[in-house]
């Protein structure tokens, strides 16, 4: 299997929310959620940029403490869900090197509108950031 843990938020009735951790390449085209009464899908592609902290780069190494992190995604994702009205999310974030041009984190969020779908995805990201015990660590150009 190519994610790091199979293990997934608890399905709700409603909303649907899935956190995970994978080491393999984010797709970017899977199919949509069938959900029911889905007006609003919100996408957001974390990309490494080619600079870190004013340094040129060529990759960055994420590490997770992958229990602690997939309990914390869990718990974002039911916090989120419970302030904002949303009918599924997914959240998936890479672990490892990831080169300069890849996508290192996506967030995809149906709400029955746009307004509910991107406060939730910002929500997310900001939360994500600030409660998920996820690192990184620039590779810089070799010179």
């Amino acid at each position: 299997m190519k994610t790091i843990s199979e293990r997934r938020c608890k399905t709700l009735s409603s909303p649907q929310l899935e956190f995970r951790l994978t080491r393999e390449p984010i797709e970017t085209s899977p199919p949509l959620l069938d959900v029911e009464g889905n007006g609003a899908m919100v996408e957001f592609l974390g990309v490494v940029r080619p600079e870190e902290g004013g340094v040129r780069i060529v990759a960055l190494d994420y590490e997770a403490f992958d229990a602690m992190a997939e309990k914390e995604g869990q718990q974002l994702l039911l916090a989120v869900a419970e302030a904002i009205p949303v009918l599924a999310v997914q959240v998936i974030h890479r672990v490892g090197r990831v080169p300069v041009g890849e996508i290192s984190l996506r967030v995809r969020v149906h709400a029955a509108h746009r307004k509910e779908a991107f406060a939730a995805c910002s929500d997310i990201i900001e939360r994500l950031k600030q409660h998920v015990p996820i690192w990184k660590h620039a590779v810089p150009v070799s010179v």
